[in-house]
């Protein structure tokens, strides 16, 4: 029988060779986010190619893997509540919410929560929005993460940590699962990790 010689790897190397893998992953992972999504251009308005996410999420083990991908920086991080913003962070977030064991919050636009809210009033390029949530969802020490699907020039992901802040939670990180570096948003996002799953 061939013998067969086994090196022993110091606790630096299974470190170094578990970082390799998961850098493979992702790369795979963002390859196959990249191929999933479709650009549509001048929409909603001229000028602008809108990256439809829908086609990643119809794929059951790619929408597992993103959900995996959103939530993994956070494992361990004592994440108590997840946010969600509308309308299709709720898609996104909720999953992350069930994957890390924390509740789920709903950050919802003016009047379409039933009960006593919290608004929060942030600047947009052109005028106003607001962000409301319920004034009991987010108790004093909760550690949060905010989950979204884009982030942009940051406006939106910003004000949905200061109502965090404003409610006595903790923004322990934002996830999101595409970013257009080219605006800066995350230069808006400070006092915590953020955290991109694919860069367009």
């Amino acid at each position: 029988m061939k013998s067969i010689s086994l090196n022993l790897l110091k606790s630096g190397d299974y470190d170094n060779d578990e970082n390799r893998i998961r850098g493979q992953m992702s790369a795979i992972l963002t390859d196959s986010i990249r191929g999933a999504l479709r650009a549509i251009p001048d929409y909603p308005k001229p000028g602008i190619l809108f990256q439809d996410i829908t086609p990643v999420l119809q794929n059951g083990l790619l929408f597992r893997q993103v959900r995996e991908e959103l939530a993994a920086p956070f494992r361990g991080a004592g994440i108590s509540h997840v946010v969600g913003i509308e309308a299709r962070g709720f898609i996104l977030a909720a999953p992350v919410a069930v994957t890390l064991g924390a509740g789920f919050i709903p950050l919802r636009k003016p009047g379409k929560l039933p009960w006593q809210t919290v608004r929060h009033e942030y600047e947009l390029e052109y005028g106003t929005a607001s962000l409301e949530a319920h004034a009991d969802a987010c108790p004093p020490g909760s550690r949060v993460l905010v989950v979204d699907d884009v982030l942009a020039t940051g406006g939106t992901a910003a004000a949905a940590g200061s109502l965090v802040r404003r409610l006595g939670g903790e923004v322990v990180g934002w996830s999101f699962l595409l970013a257009i570096r080219a605006l800066g948003g995350d230069k808006q996002l400070t006092g915590a990790r953020v955290h991109v799953v694919l860069d367009i």
